[in-house]
């Protein structure tokens, strides 16, 4: 057992909190979890420990004290020996409290860059890596004017996107002045009055995700997922992952170097990064770089480790890094793997759902998780932060891991009830 402690921050609705915990525990560290909650709340909710992190340097010095007066230690140290924040939000916050604590870490600035698509855009477009041309504007500016000077600067297609929302939540792309006048209304309708965000070019081509670990701002390459549903728009909603990918290796070998340059480029020196890249005649461009794993349940299907079915999860190797614990093995499993983040069809409430243990059977399928419940409220994107649930499959080939996943998702049957359904 390694005697080690790690401090996870999370929130509320976190699809990532258990899997943290689970690995942990296998490891035989000691989680301690902060949730981003106020104050009031995290005491109505009997959470031990909630700070608010839209108030990063008060959240640090609150979960810091809260170490320091829950430690019992003689000396007054605080033994934490990793700081891990599991969702964007906590980034800032977990990068102020490794720097307290002098522990590995990202630097505060870097970690918001990561978070922030105006910030990360700046510094990417400065430092030379590939990105569209970009502008920044408030919900309150007059629309006329946005117009205006998105055609003149920018043209179309473009995207509006909001600056600290993510899973593509106010993304919209606008192929005329018509379809931008309401993208901006419905992103403002979100996001409320007075708020900044972008309006960048649109960038064509096929979609990657890279999963990786920094070491000293220098890159493991831990899977390369595909994105074979094409996610051109109006909006951006991820389906299917497949890895390994299907692309060149010399593609791939420019898709990890771009990745890396950006990190670089942002101040990233350690811990998890999940990019999002597009490839077209011009090579890989960046979407955008997170200084997190990779979001939803989606790591369920990384195993690190070359015998199949066993090895490390996603979560045990960041773990052993944050901890300075040894890693076994960075290399995934030779088996193919795939998951499907289930789509919302359409806003309402969900009434029935069917057809989870025929999409189970389906050979090749490893798990199926409904995470939505009945009764509840579902909101498609770009408003919706949430899924249906997870595909989870496995095979000789991204083809077939690609395949079975569709199979298994034509299986599941979910009734919306549409009467009470967002509207817009």
């Amino acid at each position: 057992m390694s005697s080690k402690k790690a401090l996870l921050l999370t929130t509320p609705n976190s699809y990532r909190t258990q899997d943290y915990v689970d690995a942990a525990t296998r490891l035989g560290i000691d989680a301690i979890v902060a949730v981003d909650l106020p104050g009031m709340l995290a005491e109505e909710w009997n959470v031990p420990l909630g700070a608010d992190f839209g108030r990063p340097d008060k959240a640090a010095e609150k979960i810091v004290e809260a170490l320091a007066s829950s430690d019992g230690s003689d000396s007054g140290e605080i033994c934490v020996d990793a700081v891990l924040a599991l969702d964007d939000s906590g980034s800032r916050v977990a990068a102020l409290v490794a720097a307290e604590l002098e522990l590995p870490h990202n630097d505060p600035m870097a970690a918001e860059a990561a978070r922030n698509k105006f910030q990360m855009r700046t510094l990417l477009a400065a430092c030379g890596a590939p990105v569209p041309e970009f502008r920044e504007f408030q919900t309150s500016d007059n629309l006329k004017e946005i117009i205006a000077r998105t055609e003149e600067e920018i043209g179309y297609p473009c995207v509006v996107k909001p600056e600290q929302l993510n899973g593509s939540r106010g993304v919209i792309r606008a192929n005329l002045r018509c379809e931008l006048a309401a993208a901006v209304r419905r992103l403002t309708a979100l996001i409320g009055r007075e708020q900044p965000f972008l309006i960048e070019g649109y960038i064509p081509g096929v979609e990657v995700a890279l999963e990786g670990l920094l070491d000293r701002d220098r890159l493991h390459c831990l899977a390369l997922f595909d994105k074979p549903d094409p996610l051109e728009g109006p909006y951006f909603e991820e389906t299917i992952y497949v890895t390994p990918s299907r692309l060149p290796l010399e593609v791939q070998n420019q898709i990890a170097e771009t990745t890396e340059a950006a990190a670089r480029g942002l101040g990233l020196q350690t811990g998890p990064i999940h990019a999002e890249l597009r490839i077209n005649a011009e090579g890989p461009w960046i979407v955008e770089v997170a200084g997190r794993s990779i979001g939803g349940l989606c790591s369920r299907i990384l195993r690190f480790g070359m015998e199949v079915g066993k090895g490390s999860s996603l979560e045990e190797l960041i773990l052993r890094q944050a901890c300075g614990l040894p890693l076994e093995s960075l290399e995934r499993e030779s088996q193919a793997g795939g998951v499907m983040m289930i789509p919302i069809p359409e806003g309402g409430i969900l009434r029935r759902l069917s057809g989870v243990e025929e999409a189970k059977g389906v050979v090749g399928i490893e798990d199926v998780q409904i995470t939505a419940r009945l009764n509840q409220s579902l909101v498609p994107l770009p408003e919706g932060d949430a899924y249906l649930g997870f595909i989870f499959a496995k095979g000789p080939s991204p083809a077939a891991v690609e395949d079975v996943l569709r199979q298994a998702h034509s299986l599941l049957q979910f009734e919306i009830d549409p009467e009470f359904a967002l509207v817009q």
